[in-house]
C-alpha cells in the first residue's frame, strides 16, 4: 500500500511539472506572437490566414567554424496552442559568436502542417527567413508551403555556413 500511494504522489509530481512547463511555454510563445506583431502589424495577416504555426520564443546560437542552435516552443493550429516543439541546428562554415532569436513558422496549408508535426521536420538550407521589421511581412511569400519570420533577442553572429534546422513536435 505504501509504494503505490508513493508511485501516485510522484507521478502527480511529474505531471504538475509537465502542465506548469506547457503553460509556461505557451505563455513565452504568446508573448513572442504579441511582439512580432508589435513589430509588423502586416504579420497578423499570415497568424489569421496560416493553417498552423510554430512559435520558437526562445533558440541561442553559437559558433567558432561549425555551428550550433536549439530551441523551443509551441505549435498552434487554428490560433489555439496544440504541442511543444524543439529545434535543434547544425551549420558549417565562416561563423563567429552567438545570439539569440526568435522565430514563426507559418505552415499554408494543412498538408504541410501534418509533414511537420507527424514526424521528425527537417528544413533544408534553401528555406531562408525573413527578418522581422516594420513592413517585413508585407512582400514575403511561402516557399515549400512554408514561411519563417525571425526576430533578433541579442547578440551578435557573423555567419556565411550552411546547414538545416531539425523539428521534435510533441503533442498535448
Amino acid at each position: 500500500m505504501k509504494n503505490s500511494t508513493k508511485l501516485i504522489t510522484i507521478l502527480l509530481v511529474f505531471l504538475s511539472i509537465t502542465v506548469y512547463a506547457q503553460k509556461f511555454e505557451v505563455e513565452e510563445s504568446d508573448k513572442t506572437i504579441a511582439d512580432f506583431k508589435e513589430t509588423d502589424p502586416d504579420i497578423a495577416k499570415f497568424f489569421d490566414s496560416s493553417y498552423g504555426y510554430a512559435v520558437l520564443y526562445s533558440v541561442g546560437k553559437g559558433g567558432i567554424g561549425v555551428g550550433g542552435a536549439s530551441g523551443k516552443g509551441t505549435v498552434y493550429k487554428g490560433g489555439s496552442p496544440v504541442a511543444d516543439v524543439r529545434m535543434t541546428q547544425v551549420t558549417v562554415g565562416l561563423q563567429l559568436g552567438g545570439q539569440k532569436y526568435a522565430e514563426i513558422i507559418f505552415f499554408k496549408d494543412e498538408d504541410h502542417y501534418e509533414r511537420f508535426v507527424g514526424s521528425n521536420y527537417e528544413f533544408s538550407a534553401q528555406v531562408s527567413a525573413v527578418a522581422l521589421k516594420e513592413g517585413a511581412s508585407a512582400d514575403a511569400e511561402y516557399r515549400e508551403g512554408v514561411l519563417v519570420f525571425t526576430r533578433a533577442i541579442g547578440g551578435l553572429m557573423y555567419e556565411a555556413s550552411i546547414g538545416g534546422q531539425k523539428f521534435k513536435v510533441t503533442m498535448h
